[in-house]
């Protein structure tokens, strides 16, 4: 018995039937005639026994007929059935034999070998049986097989050539693959916008990408461009407080006010290209990114342009030159060229409008939410159109830098249009080698510092004179004839 314990061994199926030994129990021959063991199969039939023999063959075959047909499960959970011999389905239990310790033996059941519904056999081991099987080894546990291990979800089964069936490698599944099963021989591909977890057993939402409010990187921006915005604000507030003082009406204060203006939206539309794409905010952000900035430049233009035109006209023959800058010319002027811009920002949208793009090419296991600009050809136009105008004011303005005029603004134009061309050609490059939201950071950021480089060129000077050297502010000292220089 040391040797044998936990044998195996294969016993005819046995079962108890409920309720049938109370059956038995309360049945009587005398009562129950036809419980008695009697063959129905052979019967004799006027004596003779070839007729009997070739009467019992028709039954039999009759009785094979609807054998075949028979299929039903038990009360008590077991199917029942015959196949075209008449016979029932093999099923056997499974013995493990046990030692006691006073030195008997006993079998218990561990399991059942049948055969399945596709045909093949089939066994079933019951090792959580609390008289299981008894495995007679140092370690108490199941031999190990010399096949290889089962692969667990997250690999494939790989078989090795030339080895047996049973011999295999586990293959971790591919990034974006998944195997949900014990042994699977290959792994599934995830849907589109799903990704495979670390261990590759499931497949998840892929990570979204966009330039976000709730980042570092968006909140930062934000920031600037709200703090651009009530700067702007502030200075339109002293402008319009110190609207009579002498420096405020030297500049021209109606462009003034209308550049404030266009500065505040210039800040206000770097706030479309925050936050997730979306069709409105794709069609938008590039059209009052474009006006805006035509606006702004536009009425830098015209400021240039007057600041030639009153310096014309103070030389002799030059009194009529006024008439083609009234203050009606100026706003036509400015009405013009930013209604251009409007038309070629129309013709853009109608004819390939920008739309929300989900991106998968620069990271696979990334969705990055971007707005694709529809036509570069559109795209170069309205960035060009505004670079047009700043070339112009910028040349313009540097012909006037060195007019005879003790605070002469064309010498503010002329610094602020280098800082905002120096942004934009450096933007060009930084935006066509950025990827996903970083190109929509270098935007942001060239609207930014573009903005705030005419708002501090242009207007801190004048504010840093009426607010704190108001002595400064007089007609005298604007015109030079006030402090003598030095």
């Amino acid at each position: 018995m040391p040797y044998l314990r936990g044998t195996l061994s294969l016993a005819f199926h046995h079962g108890d039937i409920p309720g049938f030994k109370d059956f038995l129990a309360q049945t009587h021959p005398d009562n129950h005639p036809d419980y008695r063991h009697q063959n129905n199969m052979t019967w004799d039939v006027d004596g003779n026994i070839g007729k009997c023999y070739h009467i019992s063959l028709i039954v039999f075959l009759q009785l094979l007929y609807y054998l075949e047909k028979v299929n039903f499960t038990t009360s008590f959970g077991e199917g029942v059935s015959f196949d075209e011999n008449g016979d029932p389905p093999p099923i056997y239990d499974v013995m493990s034999w046990a030692w006691l310790p006073g030195g008997s033996a006993k079998l218990n059941y561990v399991g059942v070998v049948k055969r399945t519904a596709s045909g093949d056999e089939e066994l079933t081991l019951d090792e959580e049986e609390e008289d299981g099987i008894f495995w007679n080894s140092e370690s108490k546990k199941p031999p190990r097989s010399v096949c290889s291990d089962s692969c667990s979800p997250g690999t494939r089964l790989a078989r090795r050539k030339g080895e047996p069936v049973c011999c295999f490698d586990c293959i971790t599944c591919s990034e974006g693959e998944i195997s949900n099963e014990t042994d699977s021989t290959e792994c599934i591909i995830c849907p589109e916008d799903f990704w495979s977890n670390p261990q590759h057993d499931h497949c998840v939402p892929k990570v979204t990408e966009f330039l976000s409010y709730h980042e570092a990187l968006g909140i930062s921006l934000t920031t600037m461009s709200l703090l651009g915005t009530l700067i702007c604000a502030t200075v339109l507030g002293i402008f319009i407080y110190y609207r009579n003082t002498p420096m405020v009406r030297a500049n021209n204060s109606e462009l003034s006010f209308q550049l404030l203006l266009s500065l505040k939206l210039c800040f206000l539309c770097s706030l479309l290209f925050i936050g997730r794409p979306r069709v409105w905010t794709c069609q938008l952000r590039h059209a009052a990114f474009g006006i805006s900035f035509v606006l702004c430049v536009s009425c830098i233009l015209v400021k240039t342009m007057v600041v030639l035109a009153v310096f014309k006209a103070s030389k002799p023959g030059g009194a009529d030159i006024m008439k083609w800058f009234g203050p009606m010319q100026q706003r036509g002027t400015v009405l013009v060229l930013t209604s251009i811009q409007a038309i070629i920002c129309i013709a853009w949208l109608v004819s390939a409008s920008p739309t929300p793009h989900k991106n998968t090419q620069y990271h696979s296991d990334k969705i990055v939410y971007e707005c694709e600009v529809g036509s570069i050809v559109g795209f170069g136009v309205l960035l060009g159109y505004i670079g047009l105008l700043a070339l112009l004011s910028f040349l313009l303005a540097f012909m006037a830098r060195n007019l005879p005029d003790n605070f002469n603004e064309a010498k503010l134009i002329t610094f602020s249009m280098l800082i905002f061309c120096a942004v934009w050609i450096a933007f060009i490059p930084a935006y066509i080698s950025s990827p996903g939201k970083y190109a929509d950071v270098v935007e942001v950021f060239a609207i930014l510092a573009s903005s705030f480089g005419i708002l501090v060129a242009l207007f801190g000077p004048k504010c840093y004179i009426i607010v704190l050297r108001p002595e400064r502010n007089t007609k005298k000292s604007i015109m030079g004839r006030g402090t003598p220089k030095t």
